[in-house]
C-alpha cells in the first residue's frame, strides 16, 4: 500500500498550525479572564470592607439597596448587551475598555455578598468553584467527544433557570430556590466544559494577532467568566443551604 507522504507532510503541518493557533487563543482568553477576575475580586473586597464605599450601596437603616447601589446591581447586564450588540462597531481597545468595566461593576455589586454570608464561606466556595471550573476546562480542552449537542440542551436549562428565578422572586420558595441552586451548578459546570472546546474550535480557524481575533478573544473571556461566577454563586448557597 503506498502512502502520499508529500500530503500527509501538509496536513500535519495544518494540523499543528491550527493546534498552535488554538492554544495561543485559548492562552489569551483565559489571560484576559484572570484579569478580569482579579479587579472584580478586588473591587468585591474593598467595597465590601469599606464602610463609607458599602454605605453607598446599602442603606443600614431601612436595609434596601440605595439608587446607586440598583444601578450597581444592573449595571453589569448593560455592559455584557452593550459589548454583545457592539461587538462589530466597536474597536478592540473600546472593547477592552467595557470588559474591563464590566469587571469593576461585577466586582462591585459582588460586594453585596459579604452581608450575607461570611467571610469564610465566600473564600471556600471560591476555591471550591475555582478548581471544579479547573477540571472542567480542561475537560473541555482535552476530550475528543463533541460537545455540540450538549449546547442546545444546556442552553435550554439555562432559560429554564432564568424563568424559575423569575418565578420565584415572586413567590418566595425556598424549596424551589434550592432546586435552581442545584441545577444551576450542574448547568455551569457542563457549560464550562462546552464553551472551552467550542473557543478552542474557533481558535484553531482564526489568525493570531489580528484585532478581531483580539476582540473574540475578549468575548470568549466574557463567556468564561460568566460561567465561573455564575458556578461559584449556585455554589454558595448550595453550601449555604440556600440562605438569602
Amino acid at each position: 500500500m503506498e502512502i502520499n507522504k508529500s500530503n500527509y507532510t501538509y496536513d500535519s503541518v495544518f494540523v499543528n498550525e491550527d493546534a498552535a493557533a488554538s492554544r495561543k487563543f485559548i492562552a489569551n482568553v483565559f489571560l484576559w479572564m484572570f484579569v478580569a477576575l482579579g479587579i472584580s475580586a478586588i473591587c468585591a473586597w474593598v467595597f465590601a470592607h469599606d464602610k463609607t464605599l458599602i454605605s453607598s450601596l446599602v442603606d443600614f437603616n431601612t436595609g434596601r439597596r440605595t439608587g446607586l447601589g440598583t444601578i450597581v446591581m444592573f449595571s453589569p447586564l448593560a455592559f455584557v448587551l452593550t459589548m454583545s450588540f457592539a461587538f462589530n462597531r466597536l474597536s478592540f481597545a473600546m472593547l477592552a475598555v467595557f470588559f474591563l468595566g464590566f469587571a469593576v461593576m461585577m466586582g462591585i455589586s459582588l460586594s453585596f455578598i459579604f452581608l450575607a454570608y461570611t467571610s469564610g464561606m465566600i473564600y471556600g466556595t471560591f476555591i471550591t468553584a475555582s478548581v471544579v471550573f479547573g477540571i472542567m476546562a480542561i475537560a473541555g480542552y482535552t476530550t475528543s467527544q463533541d460537545l455540540t449537542k450538549f449546547g442546545s440542551i444546556l442552553g435550554m436549562f439555562l432559560i429554564g433557570i432564568v424563568v424559575a428565578s423569575i418565578v420565584n422572586w415572586f413567590i418566595g420558595s425556598s424549596g424551589l430556590s434550592m432546586i435552581i441552586s442545584y441545577v444551576g451548578v450542574a448547568v455551569f459546570v457542563g457549560l464550562t466544559a462546552y464553551d472551552v472546546q467550542k473557543l478552542k474550535r474557533i481558535g484553531a480557524g482564526l489568525e493570531y494577532g489580528d484585532q478581531s481575533t483580539q476582540k473574540i478573544a475578549i468575548m470568549g473571556a466574557l463567556t468564561l467568566y460568566l460561567d465561573f461566577i455564575n458556578l461559584f454563586l449556585m455554589l454558595l448557597r448550595v453550601f449555604s443551604g440556600n440562605r438569602k
